[in-house]
């Protein structure tokens, strides 16, 4: 594609670094659009940013490059690269159960910089098609990723109980059914008496099977109070 592309779009001119900018707030844009959608930390203007920001780094780079000569042409790049991951530690966070979100925003921007850093560059296919594979993962796949993790042999869960007497009756009632229970953490359990206590632990079940159907087994269990799958 790139042959295809005229020689005032690979150099540096006002038509280039506006279209290489426009192009960015555009890719930027519709990854930002996909996690704004889900209320995620990071949202539409956010990455229409740093898409932005990498491709004027990259346009700088050549810049520079091209005035001065002899200037490494990826390092202003392996600066963006590196130096992305400050943001996407910021969309990341643990809740008070233990549970991780923010990977996929936090992906999400690493990969939204790479488009920048690929348009900033005049690489526009690359970048184009590197967008949509993005958006793909982030929007198509994420049914196929729900389906997938819902019916796996490991299943994180959070269960209050009413009193600590219950986690043991509990553990009894998990090796009955075949389980195997691992990291069994106690906690106290919020909105609960003195005697209340919660539990985060992993199952590992002895075949595939639907978590949903695992969740109702474990919430009819007598004296259990609340069960949640992490």
């Amino acid at each position: 594609m790139e042959e295809y592309i005229p020689e005032i779009l690979k150099e540096i001119n006002i038509v280039s670094i506006t279209v290489r900018l426009l192009f960015s707030l555009l890719c930027g844009g519709i990854l930002g659009v996909e996690r704004g959608r889900k209320k995620r930390p990071a949202g539409f203007r956010t990455y229409m940013l740093v898409c932005m920001g990498s491709t004027l780094v990259m346009i700088t780079n050549q810049y520079i490059m091209e005035l001065y000569g002899g200037v490494d042409p990826a390092r202003m790049g392996a600066q963006v690269i590196s130096g992305i991951g400050f943001l996407g530690a910021g969309t990341i966070i643990v809740t008070g159960r233990n549970r991780v979100k923010g990977l996929t925003t936090a992906a999400g921007l690493w990969a939204a910089a790479c488009v920048g850093l690929s348009l900033g560059i005049g690489f526009y296919s690359g970048a184009l098609i590197g967008c949509f594979l993005i958006f793909l993962v982030m929007a198509a796949l994420h049914r196929l990723d729900d389906w997938v993790m819902a019916s796996t042999k490991v299943i994180n869960l959070y269960i209050e109980f009413e009193q600590m007497s219950d986690v043991g009756k509990f553990i009894g009632f998990a090796k009955e059914q075949g389980f195997r229970v691992s990291d069994l953490e106690i906690t106290r359990a919020n909105g609960m008496s003195e005697a209340g206590v919660g539990v985060l632990c992993s199952l590992r079940l002895p075949k595939k099977k639907p978590h949903a159907e695992i969740l109702k087994m474990l919430s009819e269990i007598e004296r259990v109070r609340y069960v949640e799958e992490l």
